[in-house]
């Protein structure tokens, strides 16, 4: 692949957001994983240059039994299959971003979801640092190379270190960590280009 540069555009959303710009010369499939309610669906939505794919249901009372709502009380919907999108980057690498259900339940799903792709991004809410444990852990298993974006949220926690959130998930020195506010194209742009970069540097027998 080539190198990842900045993401500063005018327009991430380029082309006729249908078809593949001329310029795509490596097409990637990238997972963008995470807990229950930490944002990929927003994440995906925020910087696919197609409609993107949500496959989300409302909660009910039956999955309030099982989805644990501590700091997620405004969610009402819960993606139940993946949600899909699409994004060029400079240097004609073109992503499909593909989005998992973030609970154990869909566990069964993670490696049909997983199959081909080169590598994940991890959502992670530093107000529920430990609802991530398992996910890592699957990205872990799968043997996948990864990345970690904390999602910014209002009423996150200021006085966190980066020392002390890496120490927290027990990354190694070096996995990419990013802050990322998924609402925001660029901001999302640059934390998907955390991990693009990661996958170009590994050495030439892991990718």
């Amino acid at each position: 692949m080539a190198s990842a540069t900045s993401s500063t555009v005018d327009s991430p959303r380029g082309g006729d957001g249908v078809h593949l710009p001329d310029t795509a010369r490596d097409l990637v499939k990238i997972l963008v994983t995470g807990p229950f309610g930490v944002g990929k669906t927003t994440l995906i939505g925020s910087v696919s240059e197609i409609r993107p794919l949500h496959t989300e249901e409302q909660l009910s009372e039956a999955s309030a039994q099982v989805d644990d709502l501590a700091g997620v009380r405004d969610k009402s919907t819960t993606t139940v299959a993946i949600d899909f999108g699409r994004i060029s980057l400079p240097g004609g690498i073109v992503l499909y971003l593909f989005g998992t259900p973030g609970q154990e339940r869909f566990r069964s799903l993670w490696d049909d979801i997983a199959h081909g792709a080169l590598g994940a991004l991890v959502l992670v809410d530093a107000r529920r640092i430990d609802a991530s444990f398992d996910v890592l852990g699957l990205v872990e298993e799968s043997g996948l190379p990864y990345a970690v974006a904390f999602n910014t949220f209002p009423d996150a926690p200021p006085h966190h270190t980066p020392e002390q959130l890496r120490a927290a998930l027990d990354l190694e020195p070096t996995t990419p960590m990013v802050t990322c506010d998924a609402r925001e194209a660029n901001s999302s742009i640059d934390a998907l280009l955390a991990l693009v970069q990661h996958l170009i540097d590994r050495p030439a027998e892991y990718r």
